[in-house]
């Protein structure tokens, strides 16, 4: 997966924006001013490709038992965030959309209702 096919399957789903507010490299994904995703755009130009990802953290440490590029979320809440090594070799496009999938789910689930659009 390239870093285009990555944000094109991110920004595609309803209500999400993109940001860069820490640097003018880490670029984040939100749904409704929560952030779902983040990555790094100058280790995708090292041939570093991952992606934080929110996950619920039950799932999360199983995750990281079963796949060797699902790691503890870099410079995030451990508990609740997983580093995903995209494209390495355990870790399929199919399964990196999934997690992506569940991240956004579980931003969203987590909003007040005046704020779910979906």
């Amino acid at each position: 997966m390239h870093i285009e096919q990555l944000r094109d399957f991110c920004i595609t789903k309803k209500g999400v924006t993109e940001h860069f507010p820490f640097d003018n490299v880490t670029l984040v994904f939100k749904v409704m001013n929560k952030i779902f995703a983040l990555t790094g755009l100058d280790s995708w130009e090292k041939g570093e490709q991952k992606i934080n990802l929110k996950c619920n953290p039950e799932k999360a440490e199983e995750l990281r038992g079963e796949y060797e590029g699902i790691i503890a979320g870099w410079h995030m809440n451990k508990k609740h965030w997983n580093t995903v090594l995209v494209n390495s070799a355990d870790v399929s496009d199919v399964l990196v959309k999934e997690l992506i999938n569940h991240s956004y789910d579980l931003v969203v689930s987590g909003l007040k209702k005046n704020q779910n659009q979906n």
